[in-house]
């Protein structure tokens, strides 16, 4: 695969940034961690390793504005364009030595999502798509599963805790898809959920109450893997809701009809 310019900006920036995770990963007794808020944990890497991020976009396209998780919406003198970054999506399994959590980066045109970047330090596993040129796996193009049938799908979903969401809602949402499903998976990760459903490891993938930097890369990757992304309820902005519900163009509507009865 020969890389685009932006893809090369991109990827150099989540490497160099991933190296604070690879150094800091497993020594869980040194890290400085202190809580933000219910179970949602943050720590000195997370705030390293999205300085990292910024510095490294910035320097090669210094007028671009940003979103970051830690650090909120940054304007740039090119309203046009947007870095949509979360620095460790899944920071709770990092902190516990879990092996799966992402750097996640998007890139949002004129409102456009045009690329996504979802990279797993740990297992060297890093997930690109550009809108247009389709989804990638170090370098191997992905696509989604082409399952027909709910009873032979392995689904992912994220599970409302401490406060958070609404656990009877799910509870009803998770006993209508479970009826109709072979697995249910949770991984504590959203951005990899979507980084596997677009590479066919996972069928289908639904949460609710998610922030754009989870969302957005994984949006663009399962787009270009031929996938489809909606809002769980049907509104129309998804980044906006942070309800998500992905899958192929078969499965997603027999999903949606399932949590849609639930609301």
């Amino acid at each position: 695969m020969r890389r685009s310019a932006l893809a090369n900006v991109m990827i150099a920036a989540a490497r160099k940034a991933a190296r604070v995770l690879q150094r800091d990963y497993g020594e869980v007794e040194n890290l400085q961690v202190s809580l933000k808020g219910p179970s949602d944990f943050v720590s000195a890497t997370d705030r390293k390793v999205e300085q990292i991020l910024h510095e490294e976009l910035a320097r090669v396209r210094p007028d671009y504005g940003f979103l970051m998780e830690e650090s909120g919406k940054i304007e740039g003198a090119d309203k046009t364009h947007r870095w949509i970054v979360d620095p460790i999506d899944g920071t709770t399994n990092f902190i516990h030595s879990i092996p799966l959590f992402a750097i996640s980066i998007a890139l949002e045109r004129d409102g456009d999502l045009v690329a996504g970047l979802i990279y797993n330090p740990i297992s060297d596993e890093l997930f690109y798509a550009e809108k247009g040129i389709g989804a990638y796996l170090n370098d191997r193009r992905i696509r989604v599963a082409g399952r027909q049938d709910l009873t032979q799908a392995v689904v992912s979903c994220g599970i409302p805790h401490a406060h958070r969401g609404d656990p009877d809602q799910f509870g009803r949402e998770l006993q209508a898809v479970q009826a109709q499903v072979s697995g249910i998976r949770r991984t504590g990760a959203a951005a990899l959920d979507l980084a596997w459903v677009a590479a066919g490891r996972f069928d289908a993938f639904w949460e609710r109450g998610l922030s754009p930097w989870d969302i957005a890369a994984g949006i663009v990757l399962i787009r270009e893997a031929g996938g489809m992304v909606s809002d769980v309820d049907g509104k129309p902005d998804v980044l906006k809701t942070g309800n998500i519900l992905a899958a192929n163009t078969t499965l997603h509507p027999m999903l949606e009809k399932s949590l849609k009865s639930q609301s």
